[in-house]
């Protein structure tokens, strides 16, 4: 594609050499650039693109996009330069282009929000293919096209990454794609140009203040998605979603339980292995069951629910797709011979991991045993109220490293323990995340419940910037494993 061609309708660009250049492919990593390539060079949180600019040209870029507040002026002979106001926006566009917009093949919903957004993917997902539609899913877990699965490294991939996969769910003939939609994409236009069908808000609860400072910035990244969409839908029974709603600028529809929402659920019935609710279908009322206990699975059924309507579902797919739906670490039961319960998790926010002990301690009828930790290189304020919660729910706390990244998991571990320190809960710290496991499976009995939250379908612990092969579900099968065939008849050990 001509250079000319990626650069049309982009507002606030100017360039400096031949605009009839052809450009083979667009790249924001230097290290992945070929001969013809566009580079386009993005101020980074702990690296500047722009410093990179040499490299990418040696290895073949042929046009260079600079951000012009950011940019030293020099350049090198034969290179076109492209000069922008936000490098960021300009390659979210010049992607759109380049790939020529692959987002309007198909029908797009984009699902945003604290928690739940996974889920609430995984449901869209398979009531659609119950309508017998080609379904691609972007998100935390993995990206996939129908039944094709490609890992993902985040959420919401960078922004031409991300229609580079659009492209090719178009050219495999995608009826719907359903993304998840995080703050920092909002925040940094990596879905700048994206044409959204639909937009889907869960709820909004602390995280992520590392990156946005203020909540007012975090609920603003979560509201652009619905100046984006032709219809929105709220959770009215978030605190924040009249606020959200009023920032809006497409139609906005509520779902709920309690905030008389235009979608609601009735005669709720939560058990230790399923979520079951009534709710009108044509002024008849139907019975859904999903298979995940929980409340929270409630709404997010219902945010799917509202979707996939809009999508032409009808009642029988909705029906059959919520039932049929398992999400790979929400809730998940890890499978034993030692008639025990063990249940992992990802819910690694305040809000989540309340959400979470709340829901196991109702159908619980022994002690409920939580392990968990709190990642580095993240929002710090969270890991003393999450210690906080921990005490006051859990009959025993497990308090263990996460992914503690680049930081010190001692510190961590202490972070978290001022907070439990402010409670009665007993616990235990201990560092090492399988031998906390371990040691947690050891004082179960059999009507209790470990619950091991924070990492949920991970399958690795990032520790000074490598990934080491972790997975809390192979761990806790191991330890069961090893527990002596009498266990059911143990003690506690506190």
């Amino acid at each position: 594609m001509r250079l000319s061609e990626v650069l049309e309708d982009i507002a606030d660009v100017e360039v400096d050499g031949n605009s009839d250049l052809e450009v083979k492919e667009i790249q924001c990593d230097s290290r992945k650039v070929e001969k013809d390539n566009m580079f386009v060079a993005i101020v980074g949180f702990k690296t500047d693109g722009h410093e990179y600019i040499d490299g990418a040209v040696a290895q073949g870029a042929t046009v260079v996009a600079v951000q012009k507040n950011a940019w030293n002026g020099q350049k090198i002979d034969g290179v076109t330069y492209v000069i922008a106001e936000d490098t960021r926006k300009l390659l979210a566009l010049a992607s759109c282009n380049f790939y020529h917009h692959p987002s309007r093949d198909f029908k797009l919903v984009g699902v945003t929000g604290t928690k739940g957004k996974t889920t609430t993917t995984y449901m869209i997902k398979k009531i659609m293919e119950k309508a017998g539609k080609k379904v691609g899913l972007i998100g935390t877990i993995a990206n996939m096209i129908g039944d094709e699965t490609v890992e993902a490294s985040r959420t919401t991939p960078e922004s031409v990454d991300l229609q580079r996969l659009f492209r090719k769910m178009a050219d495999e003939k995608c009826d719907v794609v359903i993304m998840e939609v995080s703050s920092h994409a909002l925040a940094l236009d990596r879905v700048l140009g994206c044409a959204f069908d639909i937009g889907i808000f869960t709820n909004l609860t602390q995280d992520h203040m590392d990156f946005h400072e203020t909540f007012d910035n975090y609920l603003a990244a979560k509201a652009k998605l619905f100046t984006m969409c032709k219809d929105g839908y709220i959770n009215c029974d978030d605190m924040y979603a009249k606020k959200l709603a009023e920032m809006a600028t497409c139609p906005i529809t509520t779902f709920g339980i309690d905030n008389n929402p235009y979608v609601s659920a009735r005669d709720i019935i939560i058990t230790n292995t399923y979520s079951d609710f009534k709710m009108p279908f044509n002024k008849v009322m139907q019975r859904i069951r999903v298979n995940i206990p929980g409340r929270f699975t409630v709404y997010n059924a219902l945010g799917a629910i509202c979707a996939s309507v809009k999508l032409g579902a009808s009642v029988e797919n909705i029906i059959e797709g919520l039932e049929e739906v398992r999400v790979p670490g929400r809730s998940e039961m890890v499978p034993n011979d030692r008639n025990l319960t063990v249940m992992v998790d990802y819910a690694h926010s305040p809000d989540s991991l309340e959400n979470i002990l709340r829901t196991v301690k109702t159908y619980t009828k022994g002690k409920v045993i939580c392990v968990f930790g709190c990642g580095g290189d993240r929002d710090k304020t969270k890991r003393p109220i999450m210690g906080e919660i921990a005490g006051r729910l859990a009959n025993y706390t497990v308090i263990t490293s996460d992914n503690p990244r680049t930081e010190d998991p001692n510190i961590i571990v202490k972070e978290i323990e001022e907070g439990m320190k402010k409670t009665k809960g007993q616990y235990i710290v201990i560092v090492n995340r399988k031998k906390a496991i371990e040691h947690a499976i050891k004082q179960a009995k059999k009507n209790d419940l470990v619950l091991i939250a924070g990492k949920g379908h991970e399958t690795y612990q990032e520790i000074n910037g490598e990934h080491h092969h972790f997975d809390d579900r192979e761990v806790a099968k191991e330890a069961m494993k090893k527990l002596p065939e009498s266990k059911a008849d143990d003690i506690y050990a506190w």
